[in-house]
């Protein structure tokens, strides 16, 4: 049943438990210039590992909207889970975290989706599997600000239009979108209504390589290429040389802020940066200063295992700021 009227920050995609297992005997092997990297451990062998931690509720939709959340907005979640122990574990975190789970529905026809995350040293491998489960929307009795859409399998190619037709019955409602890897893969041209319909897209250099079938390595003309596909603000992350941002008249630059100490585990890092930044908007931020919030979200959630832990709130996040070097600025 829906209870809540009013939504400030909703997330739509996978949720899912995370069993982070640490490995003690590998080795990563990179081509020139650490790029294309592989994990590699022994086959046929039994490999010896540290430990195995289990994080509920993760998934770049559950990790934004816990991030939304911590930040002082009516946040909310549009997934599902199984009708098993870690399902009812996710509705439990969620709860915690004070997300509404009005939309989370329990499918019993399949498991609660569970990854196995590979840390080796800072970085991670996932091995993923996800449930075709069905979403649903909530009806037109419940008023949303934003609605923040990433990650989910290709069994819901179709809940994108689903997606479109209900934004186009609430002009008021905007959208975030943060593709996934399946999301990515289809292709421009399949989710060019989603596209069209996008307030403000998120996605690494990598990523808008693949997405716009290019080499080109200027991040900025990256952005500008981006536009042409619908979106009105464009955000390109670029691992420690920070984010380029555009909203179609100006572009801006920002550097990581820096890391306090060697980071744990870069899992979430992308999720923190982007929700933090349409956090700010639904609070009425303008693009250029929210920027500010969320590379130092991203800093503090890779100091800890798992996506979550780290997240902070905006009184923390801005004292952050008041200390923030003076290189942090904007550019």
């Amino acid at each position: 049943m829906e209870t809540n009227k009013h939504i400030q920050f909703l997330a739509i995609g996978d949720m899912v438990t995370d069993a982070f297992i640490e490995l003690k005997d590998a080795a990563v092997h990179c081509n020139i210039n650490n790029v294309d990297c592989e994990l590699c451990v022994k086959f046929g062998a039994k490999v010896p590992y540290e430990s195995v931690t289990e994080i509920r509720a993760v998934g770049n939709s559950a990790n934004a909207a816990c991030a939304a959340s911590r930040l002082g907005l009516i946040s909310g979640l549009v997934s599902a889970t199984g009708d098993d122990r870690f399902g009812e574990e996710a509705r439990e975190t969620l709860h915690d975290e004070k997300v509404i789970t009005d939309f989370v529905y329990k499918d019993n026809r399949y498991p609660t989706n569970y990854h196995y995350v590979l840390r080796y040293g800072a970085e991670r491998t996932i091995l993923i599997k996800h449930a075709p489960f069905k979403y649903v929307l909530p009806t037109s009795d419940t008023k949303v600000d934003w609605l923040y859409f990433s990650s989910i399998g290709e069994h819901a190619l179709d809940f994108h239009h689903e997606v479109v037709k209900w934004l186009e019955d609430r002009p008021d409602t905007k959208m975030a979108f943060q593709p996934g890897t399946f999301q990515i893969k289809v292709g421009t041209e399949v989710l060019k209504d989603i596209y069209a319909k996008t307030e403000i897209f998120f996605c690494n250099l990598e990523e808008a390589q693949i997405i716009l079938k290019t080499d080109e390595k200027d991040i900025k003309k990256l952005a500008t290429m981006i536009h042409t596909l619908g979106p009105k603000k464009v955000v390109i992350t670029d691992g420690p040389k920070g984010l380029t941002a555009s909203d179609g008249t100006n572009i801006y630059s920002l550097p990581m802020y820096p890391d306090p100490k060697e980071p744990v585990d870069r899992t979430g890092a992308g999720d923190a940066t982007a929700s933090t930044i349409v956090a700010m908007l639904a609070q009425g931020m303008e693009f250029k200063d929210a920027l500010l919030y969320g590379p130092i979200n991203s800093m503090s959630v890779v100091m800890y295992v798992g996506a979550r832990e780290g997240l902070l709130s905006k009184d923390k996040i801005d004292a952050y700021l008041l200390k923030a070097p003076k290189d942090y600025i904007i550019s």
